[in-house]
């Protein structure tokens, strides 16, 4: 059977197709068996190498917990300021007025194009020059201000990009019976336009969570991969272990993150479903009044 994107294979395709798909198996297989016998013959995968994981608490309390408590702490705070900080930047950036369109799209711009671990050094120079912010607090005020006017940059142009997918009319329609510009962008532009954005938006929170990492790795901020070294160093070199205990709690992380996401953006797509209601000139006034 042909469709519009490709035809339908024949039997010199099918069979090569089988072909390639055996090779790619047998290459598989054997990437995994070299991983595991070297593994194996490292002392890697000895149950001594893992126990303290599954029998005890002490790795837990001591190392993972607390890296993860200060992972989700920057997290959370990053999320919080970045995400109506980009919003208000994306929106600005589609301001009929220049003086308001001009300077968001310089800041937009210039923090984009920045790496995310630069400003985090620089934040933490700021901090200990024009601060009195503790030396132990310094590394998470750092790793948040970085994260923060990277992502809100980020993010500014997610929601500027996802406003200007909306078809025209949408505005027309809105200013047509009345509304003014404040009112079209938040009664009729935002609420469309949240659920095409929100993969993306998504994605850039993962970013986020795995971000913090960078401070751990030259701030010296006590995360969650770098609780990882410190334990693999007290649990005699089981870093394989270690290392997999770790992303396997980031990917639980991103994937729960990701799971939300999906469930919220099938609400608000079942929520903007017509119910067929047909509404008055009493409707529109109020309205335009709100």
């Amino acid at each position: 059977m042909s469709s519009v994107l490709y035809d339908a294979q024949g039997p010199r395709a099918k069979r090569r197709n089988v072909v390639l798909t055996a090779v790619f198996v047998v290459a598989l297989a054997a990437v995994l068996w070299w991983v595991y016998t070297t593994l194996q013959d490292k002392g890697q995968l000895e149950w001594a190498k893992w126990e303290m994981f599954f029998t005890g608490t002490e790795a837990w309390s001591t190392y993972i917990w607390p890296g993860l408590e200060n992972t989700l702490k920057a997290a959370v705070l990053s999320v919080i300021i970045a995400l109506p900080l980009g919003a208000v930047f994306g929106i600005a950036r589609l301001s009929d007025h220049a003086w308001v369109r001009v300077p968001a799209g310089i800041v937009v711009e210039f923090f984009r194009a920045i790496p995310v671990l630069v400003l985090m050094i620089f934040g933490l120079a700021v901090f200990a020059e024009y601060s009195s912010v503790s030396s132990d607090d310094r590394p998470l005020y750092a790793v948040v201000t970085g994260l923060v006017l990277y992502n809100a940059s980020v993010l500014a142009e997610i929601v500027r990009a996802g406003i200007l997918t909306l078809p025209k009319g949408q505005s027309e329609a809105a200013q047509a019976i009345g509304l003014r510009k404040g009112q079209v962008m938040r009664l009729i532009l935002l609420p469309q336009a949240v659920t095409a954005m929100l993969p993306a938006i998504v994605s850039q929170l993962v970013v986020i969570v795995k971000d913090t990492a960078l401070g751990g790795a030259v701030l010296t901020f006590p995360e969650l991969l770098s609780s990882a070294n410190t334990m693999s160093g007290y649990y005699g070199a089981n870093t394989i272990a270690s290392f997999t205990v770790v992303a396997v709690i980031y990917i639980a992380i991103n994937f729960a993150l990701t799971s939300f996401a999906s469930w919220l953006e099938r609400r608000l797509r079942q929520g903007k479903k017509s119910t067929g209601a047909v509404l008055g000139a009493d409707d529109n006034a109020e309205a335009v009044a709100a």
